[in-house]
């Protein structure tokens, strides 16, 4: 059996920020929509299901993250995931320059929750909080001279 992941699915609070955010990194949107009716139900398993979502992808088009902004069901607000809680815990990113992506994050209000680290001379990376509080992961290979 032949398997790839599709995407990263993302329910936000704010669709058009959360757009905002990935769009200034580098991800491109691909596709929009207003998705109801009984096949949605069915497939999330939400009576009622109604969202607007966009389809974002990576510029170098393997990577897609799906967000969904709830009509109905209301969305339901939860804490943030912390980096040790059990269940989907963040989205990655590998970037060219996370100075300057720190940079665009920081235009959106997003920081990093402690700082930038340097992993064995192989990356630079760090966590922040990007709309709706999602944990994302930014991480710079570094070159070897």
């Amino acid at each position: 059996m032949a398997i790839k992941l599709e995407n990263v699915g993302i329910a936000v609070r704010d669709l058009e920020e959360a757009i905002a955010f990935f769009t200034d990194l580098g991800l491109a949107v691909v596709g929009r929509d207003t998705v109801s009716g009984e096949w949605t139900d069915t497939a999330v398993g939400l009576d009622g299901n109604h969202a607007n979502i966009a389809m974002l992808q990576t510029p170098d088009g393997h990577g897609q993250l799906e967000l969904f902004e709830y009509i109905h069901p209301e969305a339901i607000e939860s804490a943030p995931t912390r980096p040790n809680d059990i269940g989907m815990h963040r989205v990655a990113f590998s970037v060219d320059d996370i100075d300057e992506a720190l940079a665009i994050a920081a235009r959106h209000g997003c920081h990093p929750l402690r700082g930038v680290a340097t992993y064995s001379d192989i990356y630079k990376l760090t966590y922040l909080r990007g709309p709706s509080g999602i944990l994302v992961m930014l991480a710079q290979e570094l070159k070897k001279g």
